[in-house]
């Protein structure tokens, strides 16, 4: 008897345990074939509906596969079809929305499209197509506040989209109307704000359209990084809008005169400094530096070229040069020299350095700015030295103004 029911009882055992073991099993295969279908999903979303049908998100994104801009009538209604299972599979699932919005548009149903891509930002922003969709219908709708508010909302989901939609933003930004509720969203220091005024000081476009938008920003109370503010007054410069470069840098810096140098006794000591400013000159074992306000500069034998520049938009008329320096002991032929040059390469003369070991000596001379020459830059140049040692001096004051009458 008790043989009996210990047999009975073990044969109970071993089916109960075959049955965990089957149950095992096929929830291990599930589980498998679940884990690789969310593997190839981004790679191969056919495949993945193919091991995981049974998801809504992995059957919105096979929709999301067949349709595209050019596709064919067949696959957008497959598409249409398989978004709204993926629906029915998961109510949650944004992408089949975003499937839906975009083959209504394809469809030219943009009311239809608008109900779709709506419905998807309301329930997650995390979706690219439905973001840039959005962005795009503001636009189409002349609504220019709620397109920035569009672009913001983008850009902080998807920072990388900065790429595209930068460039976008920065030549829009010409629009007086566009810039204006630009500057109203990067003035409430949204979280791409310092890149995207970075990237509009770099970026090449019209610089005149980017010193507008600083100007905007810097009257709205938002710092443009030197770097970025710099960048553009070179670039006025460089396309030869001189009067709107110096009209940016002058609002910038209060009581900049065009009629004279500008830091006369280097206090400025900038990072990141305009050709408005001075700008030292390093290598080919060239060594400069502004501090404490003092120019320092180390020239090795044999080498010469300019050590410092600064451009000028001096008005035609009689100018001044005068300032202090300690320098080695030179050969007269080695000593460094102030230069004016036009744009066109044109010399107005040259101030020489004279030797002051130990002392700071004075130095001075005069300029003529003739007409036809509204831009000129100011340089101090080193000649090759014979000394060993080559050439060390310092410079603590310097101005160019006009001749008192």
């Amino acid at each position: 008897m008790s043989r009996r029911r210990t047999t009975r009882r073990s044969s109970s055992e071993w089916m109960a345990r075959s049955a965990i073991a089957a149950t095992v099993a096929i929830v291990g295969g599930f589980a498998v074939t679940f884990s690789l279908a969310q593997v190839v999903a981004g790679r191969n979303p056919a495949l993945a509906y193919n091991l995981a049908s049974y998801d809504g998100r992995i059957t919105a994104r096979y929709a999301a596969a067949l349709t595209r801009d050019g596709s064919s009538a067949a696959d957008q209604q497959r598409s249409d079809a398989l978004a709204r299972h993926a629906l029915l599979q998961d109510p949650m699932a944004v992408t089949a929305l975003s499937v839906l919005g975009f083959n209504a548009d394809l469809r030219g149903d943009r009311i239809a499209a608008q109900r779709m891509f709506s419905r998807a930002q309301t329930m997650s922003r995390r979706d690219v197509r439905t973001q840039l969709w959005m962005i795009e219908y503001a636009v189409g709708q002349n609504d220019i506040p709620e397109a920035l508010d569009q672009y913001d909302m983008t850009l902080r989901v998807f920072p990388s989209l900065g790429a595209l939609l930068y460039p976008i933003l920065a030549q829009a930004s010409d629009d007086p109307d566009i810039r204006r509720e630009l500057v109203k969203t990067l003035a409430r220091r949204t979280s791409w704000s310092e890149s995207f005024i970075s990237y509009a000081g770099r970026s090449g476009s019209d610089p005149r359209v980017t010193a507008t938008l600083f100007s905007d920003l810097r009257r709205a109370g938002v710092n443009v990084p030197p770097t970025a503010r710099a960048t553009v007054v070179d670039a006025l410069i460089a396309s030869g809008q001189t009067e709107a470069a110096w009209q940016y840098y002058a609002a910038d810096r209060p009581g900049a005169d065009r009629q004279r140098s500008r830091d006369t006794d280097f206090a400025a000591a900038l990072d990141s400094p305009s050709q408005f400013d001075w700008v030292p000159t390093n290598g080919e074992g060239i060594a400069t530096s502004i501090s404490d306000g003092t120019f320092d500069f180390t020239v090795p034998a044999s080498v010469g070229g300019t050590l410092l520049r600064q451009v000028q938009l001096l008005p035609p008329g009689d100018y001044r040069l005068s300032g202090r320096n300690e320098l080695d002991d030179q050969a007269s032929a080695a000593l460094p020299y102030w230069t004016l040059a036009c744009q066109n390469g044109r010399e107005l003369g040259r101030i020489t350095l004279a030797s002051s070991v130990g002392t700071k000596g004075p130095f001075s001379g005069s300029f003529r700015v003739p007409t036809g020459c509204p831009v000129q830059t100011l340089m101090l140049v080193t000649q090759p030295s014979e000394a060993i040692a080559g050439l060390t001096g310092r410079i603590d004051r310097i101005e160019l103004g006009p001749v008192s009458r």
